[in-house]
């Protein structure tokens, strides 16, 4: 990740903490990454308008919202999180889904596994 991608990233997160501060007794804590100005959820063209110039200025032009659901997935189960969790955290209502469509950076985390599991038995 470039400086200019981790100073926008940063510069969010005390915008996020001073929008908490400012809201006092009215900040409504849902964990969102981009909630209105209360926490509650945006509306989705906000969203989509905040994206692009957030993407814009990192010069990620490539990179979709969604993706970051992608590298969300990856991240937890390269980590070592069980699928069950990832699916959680992803809002998924089924396991399924969600091993359907992040099974891809498995291999490597089995291979890992098994690779473990024979040092243990074997030395």
């Amino acid at each position: 990740m470039s400086a200019q991608t981790l100073a926008l990233f940063r510069a969010h997160r005390r915008q996020q903490t001073a929008d908490r501060l400012a809201a006092g007794e009215r900040w409504q804590d849902r964990g969102l990454v981009f909630p209105s100005k209360v926490g509650t959820p945006r509306d989705p063209d906000h969203i989509d308008r905040t994206w692009h110039k957030i993407r814009a200025a990192a010069d990620l032009d490539w990179l979709r919202l969604h993706d970051l659901r992608h590298a969300c997935a990856t991240f937890l189960l390269v980590s070592g999180a069980s699928p069950r969790t990832v699916m959680k955290v992803l809002g998924h209502s089924q396991i399924g889904l969600t091993m359907n469509t992040y099974a891809h950076v498995l291999p490597d985390i089995e291979r890992a596994a098994v690779d473990e599991a024979a040092k243990h038995l074997f030395g």
